[in-house]
């Protein structure tokens, strides 16, 4: 293939994609703004986890995963 019939290819494939990105653009455009139709009223607001470690209470009757029970030693 020759260099002109090579150009002459990829001005082609770049022409579909502007077509295409055209078409994609348009379509975005048709789309709710909102695709779950939920009104701003019912969402649901991010819940912030704070980096403070945890109350070592909650844990006093868990096993510490993979290394088994606390007063049982590993096989």
């Amino acid at each position: 293939m020759s260099l002109h019939e090579e150009l002459a290819a990829v001005r082609r494939s770049l022409d579909d994609l502007v077509r295409t990105v055209g078409r994609l653009e348009q379509s975005i455009a048709r789309l709710p703004r909102d695709p779950l139709g939920a009104p701003a009223a019912d969402r649901v607001d991010l819940v912030a986890i704070p980096d403070t470690p945890y109350d070592g209470a909650l844990w006093t009757d868990s096993d510490d995963e993979g290394l088994g029970a606390r007063d049982r030693r590993a096989p």
